[in-house]
């Protein structure tokens, strides 16, 4: 075997209307879903907070993370199909974010504060709103723009690209966040301008994608008569024998998206509330910036020396640094502010590093023409399995800890003792992913000469 792998490699360079597409439909779609992943949680459990029922804030947000979860997954498994059968990726970008702006702006519907006799509808029009959300979100991001972003990048450039989409989504609840502190309060009787605005950038960027986005020229249309078998075609057993390593990434994503969404959902009501910070707004920013050059460097290294060599510290800093927020937990409230800056900028970095490393490996696995099937399996192990799996372990011990007779709702150190657990075990796979990662650049960068 040569030494490719182990010598710098020239980047093949992206053109300014990829980057800037990329950049713009990446960052909107990260915004996008941190409403859903943050904001849509955080309401439910401050509305049914603000009524004394904090059992129902742990089961109401649990529903919606589950249900968006199935949602977004069975979507994109249909929705990729389809891109792939028509090869057009345009369209469902262009007008699925139209549409998933517009359904944001439907949580400005839902009151903060409802009456006894109205708890029921509200919890299930929070569920379905969330859940019609996501299947414009998962059509126009999880599968035609993922789709899109696989079809104009190589393998000496993905882990740069995909560190920018990491970073995009700190940079995304960032904005999310700032929006929220002038818009959004729990005790308001409507917090609609909040949805509105936020719906409004999805719009926005739909109407660009008309105008902007082209496909890429080397699209692989599917021939293939048979759309409902071919939809599948990732889940075949033939398919997952012949592309065994394909699955073995996505595991380890699995894995580490479990372990954060043991707390992600909770992120907020965590810091402000169970920690007692309410102004963390520098030491945020602090966070996100290191975090956020964290993950760039490292997926430039990766890009030109390849990923090998970085996979198992960053599991490994996941670990460490997950754990480090759970102890916590014993140490002086005075000292909070400053763990948490520390431990939170390496925990967000390398799981932003980490994801940003495997999705491109998931990349380079993906079959020539298959690039939209491969997005629904992509989405059962990145987002359904560790959206249902991550919330339940929460909901059990949210459940072991809850009070009704507080004030605020606080989510358990606890959680975050569970993620490092978690992701001990993303270790098995990253181990075959990093012995398979010579074999794999050798050939993708002996196919690209």
């Amino acid at each position: 075997m040569s030494d490719i792998n182990n010598a710098s490699v020239k980047t093949t360079k992206l053109g300014a209307k990829i980057w800037t597409c990329a950049l713009v439909f990446g960052l909107v779609g990260q915004i996008a879903w941190s409403v859903e992943n943050m904001y849509f949680a955080t309401l439910a459990q401050d509305i049914f907070s603000n009524v004394h029922r904090q059992d129902l804030a742990t089961i109401v947000s649990t529903l919606m993370i589950w249900l968006s979860a199935i949602a977004a997954t069975t979507t994109t498994i249909f929705a990729g199909g389809f891109i792939d059968k028509i090869g057009k990726r345009k369209p469902f970008i262009a007008y699925g974010y139209l549409a998933w702006g517009a359904t944001i702006m439907l949580f400005a519907a839902i009151p903060m504060s409802p009456k006894e006799e109205a708890l029921g509808l509200v919890a299930a029009l929070l569920v379905i709103f969330d859940c019609i959300m996501t299947f414009f979100g998962s059509t126009a991001n999880d599968a035609a723009f993922n789709t899109w972003m696989t079809d104009v990048t190589d393998t000496t450039n993905r882990g740069k690209v995909n560190a920018v989409m990491s970073v995009f989504s700190i940079v995304a609840f960032v904005i999310v966040f700032v929006l929220a502190m002038f818009l959004y309060n729990a005790d308001n009787a409507s917090n609609a301008l909040f949805f509105i605005v936020l719906g409004a950038f999805p719009i926005v960027t739909g109407f660009v994608a008309i105008f902007l986005m082209q496909d890429s020229p080397n699209i692989v249309k599917n021939s293939n008569p048979n759309y409902l078998k071919e939809t599948f075609y990732g889940f075949r057993p033939t398919v997952i024998k012949d592309n065994k390593m394909l699955y073995v990434c996505l595991t380890a994503s699995c894995i580490l998206g479990i372990s954060q969404q043991t707390f992600f959902s909770y992120l907020i009501n965590f810091i402000l509330n169970t920690l007692g910070i309410k102004d963390f707004i520098v030491p945020l920013a602090i966070v996100i910036v290191l975090a956020g050059a964290f993950t760039a460097v490292t997926g430039m290294l990766c890009d030109k020396y390849g990923r090998k060599n970085f996979y198992i510290p960053l599991v490994l800093i996941v670990i460490i640094s997950t754990l480090v927020i759970y102890l916590m937990k014993f140490m002086p409230q005075s000292s909070y502010v400053y763990v948490l800056v520390v431990a939170g900028t390496f925990m967000l970095g390398a799981l932003l590093a980490g994801g940003s490393a495997l999705m491109s490996s998931f990349q380079d696995y993906i079959p020539k023409g298959s690039e939209g099937r491969f997005q629904g399996v992509r989405m059962c192990f990145t987002v359904l399995l560790p959206m249902l799996i991550g919330p339940l372990i929460t909901l059990i011990i949210n459940l072991m800890k809850v009070d009704n007779q507080s004030v605020d709702y606080l989510p358990p150190f606890e959680i975050f003792l569970a993620a490092a657990v978690i992701a001990v075990f993303a270790l098995v796979p990253i181990y075959f992913v990093r012995k398979d990662s010579d074999r794999l650049r050798n050939d993708l960068l002996k196919d690209k000469e």
